[in-house]
């Protein structure tokens, strides 16, 4: 993992127009975030975080993808999968101190803003406002663990596939099929017959 505290201002100014979709914040805020995160570069398969390390950052996706997956025996399970402007992080190792159970790994070659879980805090501190905010960022991450859940749950193939189109459709192009079929619980034979029949019917 490569870090770079030369961080270019459209990075900055990218987490400024995210965060700013949740409330608008003051000029102050941008500072904190100029004076308090950095850069992590990472290159296509290499790990941002390991199962069994403890995370202790959040981190913004500048440019790339990041997925999360877990180990059984030897097969990998894709548990999600996250693009420029989204949060990433192990948020019960972040919270409890605790090791991770996922790994963290990057998709594409990967830029990304980390702050640290202590400063964090102290911005809450700061800024009482961005723990409104804070609030309306768990709360997206909660929705989009519902998602997932959702998806685990669902039988078909078909309409495992249908439901990711219509709710991660910008992926459905970018990301290599063998993680959208892990991530859809499907085999990647069964993902292609699919996605052909889909093909057809359009």
């Amino acid at each position: 993992m490569n870090k770079n505290h030369r961080i270019p201002y459209h990075y900055l100014n990218h987490l400024e127009q995210s965060l700013n979709v949740f409330q608008p914040h003051p000029p102050a805020v941008t500072k904190f975030f100029g004076d308090h995160v950095h850069l992590v570069r990472l290159t296509r398969d290499q790990l941002l975080l390991e199962a069994g390390q403890v995370c202790g950052h959040y981190y913004f996706i500048c440019k790339g993808a990041v997925r999360g997956f877990i180990k059984e025996g030897r097969k990998d399970i894709t548990t999600w999968i996250s693009v420029e402007n989204e949060m990433v992080t192990s948020i019960s190792s972040l919270d409890l101190s605790r090791p991770a159970f996922e790994n963290m790994q990057a998709i594409e070659d990967t830029d990304l803003l980390a702050m640290s879980n202590k400063d964090l805090n102290l911005l809450y501190d700061t800024f009482p406002s961005f723990n409104i905010t804070g609030r309306l960022l768990l709360q997206q991450y909660y929705r989009d663990a519902e998602g997932r859940a959702y998806i685990s749950r669902l039988r078909n193939a078909e309409t495992k596939y249908r439901y990711f189109l219509s709710h991660y459709n910008h992926l459905s192009n970018r990301i290599q099929l063998k993680y959208i079929a892990s991530f859809l619980g499907i085999t990647l034979e069964t993902l292609s017959r699919v996605r052909r029949k889909l093909s057809v019917q359009k």
